[in-house]
Order: C-alpha cells, then sequence, then structure tokens
C-alpha cells in the first residue's frame, strides 16, 4: 500500500452535509480532511443549487415588491431586469458562502483537498485533483456527502444550446422569450416563479395529476392559482415522448400528442446521486438506479465505518436536513455512545412566490388515518404586519388534534413562509402536554408581527371546534 497522510475521519463532499459533518467531528477533536472534488468548496447548494435560485427569487421578489408599492407608482412599470444581469449578484453571494466555509475549514484545523475521491480499499482513498498528482489518504472512518446532480435522460442533448437543466440554466447570457420546463417538483416550480415574474412566457409540465402532491391540497391548489395568475400555463398528466430541436426553438413532444414549442427547454425531472466512479462497487456499497447510496437507519453503508448522507441517498433532498445529518452522524463517530435522536420530522420549504413551507401531517393524510381534528386559520390580508408590507397573499393553516388539542401539522403560504414556520414548529416538537395550539392563545405576541398569525389562527380553530 502507498503511503498515505492518516486522518480520524475523512468527509467527501462540502455541501451542506459535508460541511456539518466535518465542522462537529472538528469541534470533538477529530483529525479531519474534507474532499471536494471542485476548485471551491460550498457544493452544488451552493454553487447551482439552493443559494443561486434564492438570490434570484429574492431579487425578482423585490422587482414585484416595488411594483406594487404605490410609492412608485409610475416608476417600475417598465424596469425589466435583465436574467443574465440578476445571476452577477448570485456570483456576489456565491463568492461570501465560499470564503465564510474556507474560514471555518482554516479556523477548526480542517485540511481540505480538492479533487476526486475513489476508494482504494474501505479505509483508502486516492484523491485525484486537475492540477497535482494523486494522493493517497487513509482514514478510521468516512463520511460521504458528495450530493447529487439533475438527472439526463440519455436521449437529450445537453449540449445543445436550447436544453438546460437546473446547473446550466444558472449560466443563461440571455433572458429567454418563453420557456418550458419539464418537472413540476420543487425545482420546477422555483423556475417557473421566477420566469414568469420576468415576463418569460412558461409552460410547466407536470408528469401527475397536481402540483407538489406531498403538500397540503389547499396549499397546493393555492400555487396553482397563483402560478397561472402570474402568467404560466400548466400541463398536469403529460409526459414526453421526444424532444425536437430546431434552430430558433425546441419543441416538447409528449405523449398524448400535445407539441409544446419554446426558446428554450428545462429539464427539471429528477435528480442522480453522485455515487459514480468512487470505487463503491468494489467495496460492495449499494445504489439504486439513480445513484443513491443504500444506508441504514443510522446512515451507515454496509461498511459500520462508511457513512452516507444528504442528497447522494436520495429524499428528503433538503440542505436543512442534509447539515443535521451530517451533524448527527459526526455525533455518532466521536462518541458511539451518543444520546442523540435526530428528528425525522422537519419543515418543508418551497422558495416559490408565495413562498410554502409545511410541517406534520395534512388534512388528506388525517382523513386516511382517521385521526379527528380540528383546522384553524389566519388569512394573511386580516394581520395588520402583512398589510403593512403589502404581502397580503397567504394564509397560516394549523392542524390540531379535536380531544388533546396537539399540533398535529402547520402549512403555511405567503411571504417569509420558511420563516413563519420555525415558530410553530417550536411548540409542535415540544414533548406531551407541551404540544397544545393553546400555548398561541395563552402567549402574548409582538403587534403588528406575522407571528400574530399564530394566535389568530389558534383562536379561528379552538372557536370551530367548541
Amino acid at each position: 500500500m502507498t503511503e498515505s497522510t492518516h486522518y480520524d475521519a475523512i468527509v467527501i463532499g462540502s455541501g451542506p452535509g459535508g460541511e456539518g459533518a466535518a465542522m462537529k467531528l472538528a469541534k470533538s477533536g477529530c483529525r479531519v480532511a474534507l474532499i471536494e472534488r471542485n476548485n471551491r468548496t460550498g457544493g452544488s447548494s451552493t454553487h447551482c443549487g439552493t443559494i443561486p435560485s434564492k438570490v434570484l427569487r429574492h431579487a425578482i421578489q423585490m422587482l414585484a415588491d416595488y411594483r406594487n408599492n404605490p410609492l412608485f407608482k409610475g416608476v417600475t412599470e417598465h424596469i425589466m431586469p435583465d436574467y443574465a444581469a440578476l445571476l452577477h449578484n448570485v456570483e456576489r453571494v456565491i463568492e461570501k458562502q465560499v470564503l465564510q466555509l474556507n474560514r471555518y475549514c482554516e479556523r477548526n484545523h480542517i485540511a481540505v483537498y480538492h479533487g476526486h475521491a475513489s476508494f482504494i480499499d474501505t479505509h483508502y482513498i486516492n484523491v485525484t485533483g486537475k492540477e497535482r498528482d494523486k494522493e493517497a489518504l487513509s482514514a478510521d472512518y468516512f463520511v460521504l456527502a458528495t450530493g447529487s446532480r439533475p438527472y439526463h435522460p440519455p436521449d437529450l442533448d445537453f449540449n445543445h444550446p436550447r436544453i438546460h437543466d437546473s446547473t446550466s440554466i444558472l449560466k443563461l447570457d440571455r433572458t429567454p422569450d418563453s420557456l418550458t420546463i419539464y418537472g413540476a417538483g420543487v425545482i420546477g416550480c422555483e423556475y417557473a416563479s421566477i420566469f414568469c415574474n420576468l415576463d418569460v412566457k412558461v409552460n410547466l409540465v407536470n408528469t401527475r395529476d397536481r402540483l407538489l402532491s406531498f403538500l397540503d391540497d389547499e396549499i397546493t391548489d393555492a400555487l396553482s392559482y397563483h402560478l397561472r395568475e402570474q402568467g404560466t400555463v400548466i400541463r398536469h398528466n403529460e409526459e414526453y415522448e421526444r424532444v425536437e430541436t430546431l434552430d430558433d426553438s425546441v419543441i416538447l413532444h409528449t405523449r398524448s400528442g400535445k407539441k409544446i414549442r419554446t426558446d428554450l427547454l428545462l429539464w427539471a425531472n429528477g435528480r442522480t446521486g453522485n455515487s459514480d466512479s468512487m470505487g463503491l462497487d468494489g467495496l460492495g456499497i449499494e445504489s439504486d438506479s439513480r445513484g443513491c447510496v443504500q444506508v441504514d437507519g443510522l446512515y451507515r453503508t454496509t461498511h459500520s465505518h462508511i457513512y452516507a448522507i444528504g442528497d447522494v441517498i436520495g429524499a428528503p433532498g433538503l440542505a436543512s436536513a442534509s447539515y443535521d445529518q451530517g451533524r448527527y452522524v459526526a455525533a455518532c463517530i466521536a462518541d458511539p455512545e451518543v444520546d442523540w435522536q435526530l428528528d425525522r420530522e422537519f419543515p418543508t420549504g418551497i422558495y416559490t412566490s408565495p413562498e410554502i413551507s409545511s410541517l406534520g401531517k395534512t388534512e388528506r393524510e388525517l382523513t386516511d388515518e382517521g385521526v379527528p381534528y380540528e383546522v384553524g386559520q389566519a388569512m394573511f390580508n386580516s394581520i395588520a404586519r402583512a398589510q403593512i408590507a403589502g404581502h397580503t397573499v397567504g394564509m397560516l393553516k394549523l392542524l390540531f388534534h379535536r380531544e388533546t388539542l396537539e399540533i398535529l401539522g402547520i402549512h403555511c403560504f405567503g411571504e417569509r413562509a420558511s420563516e413563519i414556520i420555525h415558530i410553530g414548529q417550536a411548540v409542535m416538537t415540544r414533548q406531551g402536554k407541551g404540544n397544545s395550539i393553546r400555548y398561541f392563545v395563552e402567549t402574548t405576541f409582538n403587534y403588528p408581527t406575522m407571528a400574530e398569525a399564530y394566535r389568530v389562527a389558534a383562536l379561528n380553530g379552538l372557536n370551530r371546534n367548541f
């Protein structure tokens, strides 16, 4: 075996999961190496996923706010920023995120290697960089946090300038006149919101019968309504048959016989785990047809000292969940007797316009399970803070047990929904009688705030319940 540098743990991938694992391991006194295949740390989340799309969404939402503000009436109607110009602001935020992570690694004495990692055996890897020779490293433990990439059907030519995925769409040098988005999951819906607010004609093609079917029906109905109101054409229950590229357009042919012709096509239907070319097969570590590594309930692969976390293991595919998984695995490595139960209930944040956030059960699930529940609602158009901010579109919806008053689900649609959800999360995750909708009617909230929506929703539900 080639002489190698040894570490207590090696983390492969520097996205949210890798960052969480590396930092927790370092804080626990472990000698840690972090491997990132690209020239800059941060992973896909920072460079072509969570951060870029949210920066774009924020800039476009600001423009919409100005347009709706009576103080700027007649000033902003004709302002239409170029998509390429908006991307410059994306790079500004990315650079700050990269520098921040690099400082954290240096401060915590985490060795950072740039290159592709591949296993030699269960305790040794090679790191092959673009500008240096292959280097051998060894460790007692490994954490695979390599993330995922957009799924590419074999019959689509993603080198064609009119066919894009969620990575290449961030390199456009112009605003398209029209766009077909194939796939109406979280990524598809978020980009539909972004482009339709740039006055792009958007076709959102959904392979299912409703948008984001894992959410509460009332929330997805609201999303569909507002996307259509913003100009998006939603086509449900459609599957592509083939894609035809022309000099001036691209045509999506569906199995139902439709031909959808637009300037560009954004493929947003599924992702593939980055588990290939790492030598995992030779170790007996299994992955499914989409490259997702198989793990047990403790995130261990077939080898108990090799863990996998984040998008490379599949659902839920959230940066927040990946970060927590990384910290959890690191805690288990540093102290096998650690008393930490990772919370499997986590909020979903979807950055459409307006935002969506959800935690716990939906009405459909509670009905199917035969749980006696009641609904409390607060419409944002009745909340003073929403009226002041001009964000009156939306609602907060609380689902609670009719008898115990335990909060069973929280669903929010509207501006800052991903922030508002955490107030309810803090109460919902309390043990025993601490989880009760009465908390919101027995607690004083600042006025005016969006947090007041919890009091309004709780009173609404309790009044209906008795």
